[in-house]
């Protein structure tokens, strides 16, 4: 039987949040959500590449006061990109966030809009969690991958037809690459948010009758922050969650539960 001391030693070590000495990715980390997950996971102790586009945005994420995060200019889709990740020494974390949106009703969506958000949200995905996984099992690293999905991943809703099939490509492929990668110790998970307030939904939040329909399908009544969003990657990248893999962590206040 174990002690006290021994108990709670235990119960420590599982509960912990602190990432020291692990080497982490975030793609679309210049702004939102991806910039929030750089600075709380370089809070947590790793050292954090983080991949955007815009050279401005990564120069102020770069700036974060822990001195831990590494700035690469790159385009997710390009190939120079997936080999310096296949490349990193030490890797054990990707969170895959980055991705995009162009909401149309179905019958209008053009063939060159159907390209972009499938090149994005699935290929570019697909290709980067590779190429992060082939790294890690290159150095033997019992590593943690997060592709961020959407409650679009786990529903439907009007004139999001490419993002909801794109987002359920991500879940299926969560399960499939956690079945896989399991045997490595490599952990796959996915977080599932609802809407959040970032430059890239204000526009549609913008508009009063669409907030209303998204505030009416919310049983919580609030929109996701950011701060949400990252606790809930926090926590799969950590050694608190050592045992999950293969899940969606749903940060919809209850949109999917209906």
């Amino acid at each position: 039987m174990l002690g006290n001391n021994a108990f709670a030693c235990n119960v420590e070590n599982r509960m912990t949040m602190q990432l020291d000495g692990q080497v982490a990715i975030v793609t679309g980390a210049g702004r939102g959500i991806g910039r929030g997950c750089a600075e709380a996971i370089a809070d947590a102790g790793a050292k954090v590449i983080a991949v955007a586009r815009s050279v401005a945005d990564l120069d102020e994420v770069a700036a974060h006061p822990s001195g831990r995060i590494e700035a690469w200019s790159a385009d997710v889709t390009s190939e120079d990109l997936l080999q310096k990740i296949a490349a990193v020494e030490g890797l054990s974390i990707l969170i895959n966030n980055a991705g995009g949106n162009r909401p149309q009703a179905f019958v209008d969506v053009d063939t060159e809009s159907l390209d972009f958000v499938i090149d994005l949200n699935v290929r570019a995905a697909f290709r980067v969690a590779q190429a992060a996984a082939r790294a890690m099992l290159a150095s033997g690293t019992k590593g943690s991958i997060v592709h961020m999905s959407s409650q679009m991943g786990h529903v439907g809703s009007p004139n999001r037809t490419v993002y909801c099939m794109t987002k359920h490509a991500i879940e299926g492929l969560t399960k499939a690459m956690a079945v896989e990668l399991a045997p490595n110790g490599i952990r796959v998970n996915s977080v599932a948010p609802t809407f959040v307030e970032t430059p890239l939904t204000q526009p549609m939040l913008d508009d009063p009758q669409f907030r209303e329909f998204v505030m009416s399908m919310i049983p919580l009544k609030k929109l996701a922050s950011v701060d949400d969003v990252v606790a809930a990657v926090l926590y799969l990248v950590s050694p608190s969650a050592g045992m999950v893999t293969g899940h969606s962590l749903k940060v919809d206040g209850g949109w999917t539960a209906r």
